[in-house]
């Protein structure tokens, strides 16, 4: 008996077979191919950075993390930095347009996703390692060592690494905290005040450059210090023994004097950004370490930023108020009372003085001066009504 093919099924046609076979043959070439010496990258070196940006966010990051999981923490670092060292704009010096490069933004994406979850020892890890791939601390030793400005280039560049890489991707501020701990902690306190104010001091709007002159050379606004205020803040709110109350106050000390010793209406205003614990500690050292002058000229500067701010002058007084409680004799508070009201006598001659010499060769200099004048004889009205206003309402109670 004949057997009988089955004829149920579909049979494949031979062009469709034959063109599967061109495919294999192709793919066989190309991994051929791919087993010679190629880019880490591959087809992906050309790859836009805007889209590769994307990929780190959503899938690379955590991938790499995923991949590398069984591997020490120094492996992993140099594994990922074999693959990221294909793009220059990745490195510290790498990109000719710094500014308005996502290269180091992605790597700092990037850094975030791969080091979440990790315990504090891993993190100091990560740091010592890309510390050395960049020669991190011997470049900030180099701007630290130097003539503000005389390095502004390198300072740019420390700048961005710090913010766009360690410092500006964390959700949580005790990551922040932490990544800004081990920048300044390396360093004495006068070099900690001079990192800040590279790192978060103001910045030409032109060339991204510091500004180093900003808090010497007149009153500035609030955008110029907010940054330094809320790395301020951080650091005193950080929940670790590394930073003492006495250590922020202290840091603060030396930010005023960088590079010159600031004008003191701009350090009332750092105060004030930076919160009211922060601004009566600093005070109540001063009360404390005798320094009674220096705190009633403080007290009129605070008056007049807020004066100038529409803050309320109520807290200015409150604030005054909490400091005499320092005070440990009523002869003491008396005397730092006294010296307010001579502070507020004392200055408004000064600006009186200045405005009266016409010492400026410019109309817009002598205007400004003037208006300064105008607002601190507010300033010292409405803080005596403030004044007055409390010690009626302690009367009548």
């Amino acid at each position: 008996m004949t057997s009988r093919i089955n004829t149920n099924f579909t049979l494949i046609p031979n062009q469709k077979y034959r063109r599967s076979n061109r495919r294999s043959c192709y793919l066989s070439k190309a991994f051929d191919s791919d087993s010679q010496p190629l880019s880490t990258l591959g087809n992906f070196k050309a790859l836009p950075l805007e889209i590769f940006q994307i990929i780190l966010k959503y899938l690379t990051g955590l991938l790499f993390k995923r991949c590398t999981l069984l591997l020490p923490t120094k492996e992993r670092l140099k594994y990922i930095h074999k693959i990221l060292a294909e793009v220059s704009c990745f490195k510290f010096s790498g990109c000719a347009a710094p500014i308005q490069c996502l290269g180091l933004p992605c790597y700092g994406m990037f850094l975030q996703t791969l080091t979440a979850g990790w315990d504090e020892l891993e993190c100091h890890r990560v740091y010592n390692f890309l510390c050395e791939l960049t020669n991190l601390s011997r470049k900030m030793q180099t701007v630290v060592c130097s003539k503000p400005g005389s390095a502004r280039k390198l300072e740019l560049r420390i700048r961005l690494f710090c913010r766009n890489v360690l410092l500006d991707h964390w959700t949580h501020r005790s990551d922040s905290a932490f990544w800004l701990t081990r920048i300044l902690k390396p360093w004495p306190m006068v070099n900690q005040a001079r990192l800040l104010y590279i790192i978060f001091g103001p910045i030409s709007p032109q060339d991204g450059q510091v500004v180093w002159q900003k808090m010497v050379e007149g009153p500035t606004d609030e955008s110029s210090l907010k940054g330094l205020a809320d790395a301020i803040k951080l650091l005193y709110d950080a929940d670790t023994k590394e930073w003492t109350a006495d250590d922020v106050i202290s840091l603060v000390d030396e930010l005023s004097v960088v590079p010159r010793e600031w004008l003191l209406e701009n350090n009332a205003r750092l105060l004030i950004l930076s919160g009211n614990n922060i601004c009566f500690t600093f005070m109540a050292s001063k009360a404390v370490n005798g320094r009674a002058t220096e705190l009633a000229r403080l007290i009129v500067f605070l008056a007049l930023v807020c004066e100038k701010e529409l803050y309320c002058m109520d807290w200015v007084v409150k604030m005054m108020q909490k400091v005499c409680k320092v005070f440990s004799t009523p002869m003491e508070r008396n005397n730092f009372l006294q010296s307010v009201a001579n502070a507020f006598a004392c200055i408004i001659m000064e600006m009186m003085q200045l405005v009266m010499s016409g010492e400026y060769s410019y109309r817009d200099e002598d205007d400004r001066s003037f208006l300064n004048l105008f607002h601190l004889v507010h300033a010292q009205a409405n803080f005596h009504k403030e004044v007055l206003y409390l010690t009626m309402n302690t009367l009548s109670t």
